[in-house]
C-alpha cells in the first residue's frame, strides 16, 4: 500500500478583479499516491492550470487561495511562508512548464541553468554538478552532453529544449512532478517521445507526476488514474480504465467522441454543442447543463457534487449516461 504523498481537499482559488471575482477553482478534492501518475483533463480556462501553480505555491495577485488543503508529506502548503516553500520548490517538488524557449533563460548556458537547482538545494562541488548535468542529460536522450553543456537554448530544437526542462526537473530527484501541457509546442512525435521518456524516468525513481493537458489521448497512454475539469470544478475522476472505457459525464463522454478516429467513416468530427459559460457568470445549477443532452430541471437549478458510481468511480452528473 502506497503512502499519500499529496492531498488536497476542498481547494478554492479566487482571482478578485475589477470586472468581478473569478472561481477559478472552485471546491476541489482529490489525492496523489507515491509514484502514481494523475492526469489532470479539460479546456482551456477550467482551472487545471491554476492548481498545479497553487501545489508550487505560485499564485500570484490577483489570485489567492480562499479555503482548502494542500497536504505534501504532512505539511499543508499554503501554511508555509515562501523561505520554506523555496526548500521544496523545486528539490520536492518540481514543475515542466509548457513553452521550453520561455521556460530557459537565453542569456545562460544549459549547464548554468541545470546547476541552479543543486547550488541552491544540496553541498556539491563544481565537478560533481557537472557529472550530475551529463547524467542527466544522458538520460533524458541527449548525445554529446558534455559538448551541449555549454550550448545556449536557442542552439536546440524545440524538442531538445523540452529535455532539458524534464532533466532541470529531475535534478533534484523531487517525489512530485507537475507537468503543465508538456508537449503543447512541440509535432507529434516529439510529442510521443517527450511523453515516453517522462513516464520512463518518473517509473524508474518511483517519482509521482500531475499531468495537465487539454488531451485525452495523452492521458490515455500515460496515466494511471484520470481527473476531468469543467468550469474550475472536478466533473468525474477514476481510474485510466474508468475514464476511457466506462466514463459516464455528459462533458467525458463529448470530450471521448472529439477525438479523431482512423477506422471512422464519419464525415464530419463530433463536437460538444455550445460554448464554455463565462466564468464570471455561471449559471445555477450545473455548469455543463446549457450543452448537455441529457439535462433535466433539476440539472439547471442545483449543482451535482461529486459521488461513487463504483469504487473509485466518481462523477458530478445527476444522469449518468450508460454507455
Amino acid at each position: 500500500m502506497t503512502d499519500k504523498l499529496l492531498s488536497i481537499r476542498g481547494l478554492k482559488i479566487y482571482f478578485h478583479t475589477f470586472a468581478g471575482v473569478i472561481k477559478a477553482v472552485d471546491g476541489v478534492d482529490f489525492s496523489v499516491d507515491e509514484g502514481e501518475i494523475l492526469g489532470v483533463v479539460g479546456e482551456s480556462g477550467c482551472g487545471k492550470s491554476v492548481v498545479g501553480f497553487s501545489i508550487m505555491g505560485l499564485t500570484e495577485p490577483p489570485g489567492r487561495i480562499e479555503t482548502g488543503e494542500i497536504r505534501f508529506n504532512g505539511l499543508n502548503l499554503p501554511d508555509l511562508d515562501e523561505r520554506r516553500m523555496r526548500k521544496i520548490r523545486g528539490k520536492e517538488i518540481a514543475m515542466v512548464f509548457q513553452d521550453p524557449m520561455t521556460s530557459l533563460n537565453p542569456l545562460y548556458t544549459i549547464q548554468d541553468q541545470m546547476e541552479e537547482v543543486m547550488k541552491l538545494h544540496f553541498d556539491m562541488t563544481a565537478e560533481q554538478r557537472k557529472n550530475r548535468c551529463i547524467d542527466l542529460l544522458t538520460a533524458v536522450g541527449i548525445s554529446q552532453p558534455q559538448t551541449r553543456l555549454t550550448n545556449y537554448p536557442h542552439q536546440f530544437s524545440g524538442g531538445m529544449r523540452q529535455r532539458v526542462i524534464v532533466a532541470i526537473a529531475l535534478a533534484s530527484n523531487p517525489k512530485l512532478v507537475i507537468a503543465d501541457e508538456p508537449t503543447t509546442a512541440l509535432d507529434v512525435t516529439i510529442q510521443s517521445q517527450i511523453l515516453k521518456l517522462m513516464k520512463r524516468l518518473v517509473k524508474e525513481h518511483r517519482t509521482a507526476m500531475i499531468l495537465i493537458t487539454h488531451d485525452l489521448a495523452v492521458v490515455s497512454e500515460m496515466t494511471d488514474k484520470i481527473m476531468v475539469m469543467y468550469c474550475g470544478r472536478i466533473v468525474e475522476k477514476g481510474t485510466r480504465d474508468d475514464i476511457i472505457n466506462r466514463c459516464r459525464h455528459p462533458y467525458t463522454i463529448g470530450l471521448l467522441g472529439s477525438i479523431p478516429k482512423l477506422a471512422s467513416r464519419q464525415k464530419r468530427l463530433f463536437q460538444i454543442p455550445g460554448m464554455v459559460p463565462n466564468i464570471m457568470n455561471l449559471p445555477p445549477g450545473c455548469s455543463f447543463a446549457p450543452r448537455c443532452d441529457y439535462a433535466k430541471d433539476r440539472c439547471r437549478t442545483v449543482h451535482p457534487e461529486l459521488a461513487d458510481i463504483e469504487p473509485g468511480h466518481e462523477t458530478a452528473c445527476y444522469y449518468p449516461v450508460e454507455r
